[in-house]
């Protein structure tokens, strides 16, 4: 049986005006605000130790899809625990309910995607979303559904409890969606991300391939009756007003506001992504975040965080709805993460910043035919999550003193003036890459202690224009991604600035968890996350830190829990950014993680799938842990084989072993030769 939240009611006032179960995770994002906050606390920084794996769970594509198929997928499925199970999407959009106990198969639907296509951003199924229709009958047919965007750009509608089609929404319970424009190709066009539900309507947006060409497919975001499938509205966020371009999508998840009857679009930038000049002026409403009425599609407010984008800065996390005591009183505002590493915090019913943001001068010259914005938006009160420069000196050295590195080098000579230095020919340092900052993961909030984490990455990216003449007989190096841009005079490739030995060229750490007192405008602490061991040669475990583009999750027991590129769930403290605890994975979970309350005690679950474009291992797994019972305990391989450098010391000492006891057996044999010589 669910139990109920109970607070006090200064807590209670910190809260959405929606009230959940504290065992529920009904959305994405754990609530339909994104926050990412549950008020569970089994679990404590106290007895995190004694978590055990209670299960995993194989969707079966690992051994039924062929090798070549896997590596173009992304497991990004963040499990919703609703209607007594898990729900979840593999990157082929298969939706799947566990038993949330024993992990054991409940339901699938397939929905039959085709696998000869190449999706512009591989197969990817972020998530699902659940909605219920409170005019239904208790125990009508789809009264709870599940919404799904899959791949090959349909929305498709399942009853929650037994995952059958709910026939009366759009045609079998399904709605292909129609594009305004021919596709160059079937995957350019798809939905990563779960659409959002509010008042009767579901709502989802698109993922769209970048840098193919100017005139490329828009953004539009669309709504239909969540009950019959009927479009209710269309919203395309880019104002053309004499300009060439596309996009502008919202590939990201998006966050409703039900009391208030909003929607929030966090957008995109337009296309393409690395020049601009038949798009001047601003953009407006790419690179924003939107609030529109959920019933009408009619615009509220917008607040734009990059103007004229031309370095793929777009919003990728999910906008956050809390309520924030400001230091003057509560206010109920949106906190948007972003690529750059800032954190803007704005008015939830203006759209206005809380703290003022300041528009600050920015580098210039931008390539021929560009027009930049002289200047950028720069929030003031909450620091940057991260360092926004990057210079010759932060070049990873392994043997410094011994001339000047390939890093070193490779910094040196691309121009470089810090945050916005626009794209060029001769190439250009990126830093933040366009990778994050903050990635779709997204940021997590603790609403009681009024504190923002989220994970960050630290990585660089070498973008280079390339002239159109060249172009055409232009072949990428290996690791460097190409756009043609067609309609640009300039095509473009984007490499991440890596050494020799396939490590990031900037010193570590690659991958940071960042705690944030909002109302203080004060970093409270930095935590490194990940190690190398997934990723290097031989399995050498240092502790630098991975990329991290998935978010995590934080509890009111006082842990944050997250995963990584190496294939570890692990545990920190809320308070200290401490590591507690790691538990091993199939393969790295690069999902975000979700905790749940079955039958007396409390649950983490993550999916474990990899994540290929990042060369991770791939695998196809959902794991659930749990505090051990009475009568278990954490195994001694837990504790030490599967802790990080676990494997890489056992196999160093027997490797070490090996070869000691080869030595002593060569020895013996020769001294015994020479006894027998002699």
């Amino acid at each position: 049986m669910l139990r109920t939240c109970l607070w006090g009611s200064a807590a209670l006032a910190l809260l959405l005006s929606v009230v959940r179960p504290c065992s529920a995770w009904e959305s994405w994002g754990g609530d339909i605000g994104g926050s990412r906050f549950s008020q569970l606390r089994e679990i404590t920084p106290d007895n995190v130790g004694q978590f055990v794996r209670a299960f995993e769970f194989h969707t079966g594509d690992l051994t039924a899809r062929p090798p070549e198929l896997m590596r173009r997928t992304k497991f990004q499925a963040t499990p919703l625990f609703v209607e007594d199970s898990l729900i979840f999407c593999s990157p082929f959009n298969e939706v799947i309910a566990l038993d949330p106990g024993t992990g054991a198969q409940k339901w699938r639907f397939d929905s039959k995607i085709a696998t000869n296509q190449r999706p512009a951003n591989r197969y990817v199924c972020r998530g699902v979303t659940y909605w219920v229709d409170d005019q239904a009958p208790a125990n009508a047919a789809c009264r709870s559904r599940i919404f799904m965007g899959t791949n090959d750009v349909r929305l498709i509608a399942l009853d929650a409890k037994t995952g059958i089609p709910c026939t009366d929404f759009g045609k079998g319970g399904e709605i292909k969606l129609e594009i305004d424009m021919q596709l160059e190709w079937p995957g350019e066009f798809q939905i990563t991300s779960p659409p959002a539900t509010g008042r009767g309507i579901v709502v989802v947006g698109s993922a769209i391939g970048d840098n193919r060409r100017v005139d490329a497919p828009s953004g539009v975001v669309r709504a239909f009756d969540a009950r019959s499938g009927e479009p209710r509205w269309t919203f395309e966020p880019l104002q053309r007003d004499g300009i060439e371009a596309g996009h502008a999508n919202v590939w990201a998840p998006m966050s409703v506001d039900e009391t208030r009857g909003l929607v929030f679009l966090p957008t995109t930038s337009p296309s393409p992504d690395f020049w601009g000049g038949r798009r001047r002026g601003n953009n407006e409403h790419a690179n924003s975040v939107i609030a529109l009425r959920i019933e009408t599609g009619e615009l509220v407010w917008a607040f734009q965080t990059v103007h004229h984008d031309v370095w793929d800065y777009d919003l990728a996390a999910q906008p956050t709805l809390t309520r924030i005591d400001t230091g003057e009183g509560q206010r109920d505002v949106v906190i948007q993460p972003t690529k750059q590493g800032f954190v803007f915090v704005l008015d939830r019913d203006t759209g206005k910043p809380v703290w003022p943001v300041e528009e600050r001068a920015v580098p210039q010259g931008g390539a021929e035919g560009e027009v930049l914005s002289p200047t950028q938006p720069f929030p003031t009160h909450v620091p940057a999550l991260m360092s926004q420069t990057i210079s010759p000196d932060d070049a990873l050295s392994l043997l410094p003193g011994l001339g000047r590195s390939s890093c070193e080098r490779q910094f040196a000579e691309a121009r470089n003036e810090g945050l916005y230095t626009p794209p060029s020919v001769q190439g250009t340092l990126e830093f933040p890459f366009t990778g994050g900052g903050v990635n779709w993961g997204s940021a997590a909030f603790d609403p009681v202690n009024q504190i923002l984490y989220a994970n960050t990455s630290r990585a660089a990216h070498l973008i280079r224009l390339i002239p159109r003449a060249e172009a055409a007989g232009f072949n990428p190096p290996p690791g460097h991604d190409f756009g043609q841009q067609r309609g640009a005079p300039f095509a473009m490739s984007r490499a991440v600035v890596m050494s020799p030995l396939g490590l990031l060229c900037n010193k570590p750490p690659w991958g940071e968890m960042v705690a944030v007192d909002l109302r203080a405008g004060k970093i409270l602490w930095r935590s490194t996350v990940g190690t190398t061991e997934d990723l290097a040669p031989l399995g050498l475990p240092l502790p630098w830190g991975a990329p991290l583009v998935n978010g995590l999750a934080v509890t009111a027991g006082g842990l944050v829990f997250t995963g990584a590129m190496d294939a570890y769930l692990r545990a920190f403290d809320a308070r200290s950014g401490k590591e507690l605890w790691q538990g091993r994975l199939p393969v790295p979970g690069v999902a975000n993680p979700m905790t749940y309350f079955w039958k007396g005690e409390q649950y983490v679950a993550i999916g474990a799938g990899g994540h290929s474009e990042a060369g991770t291992s791939i695998g196809d797994s959902v794991v659930a842990f749990r505090l051990a019972r009475a009568g278990e305990a954490p195994s001694l391989w837990s504790r030490t084989i599967d802790r990080p450098g676990g494997r890489f010391v056992a196999g160093s000492s027997l490797i070490t072993l090996a070869i000691i006891t080869l030595v002593i057996a060569s020895l013996r044999w020769r001294r015994s030769r020479r006894t027998t010589q002699s």
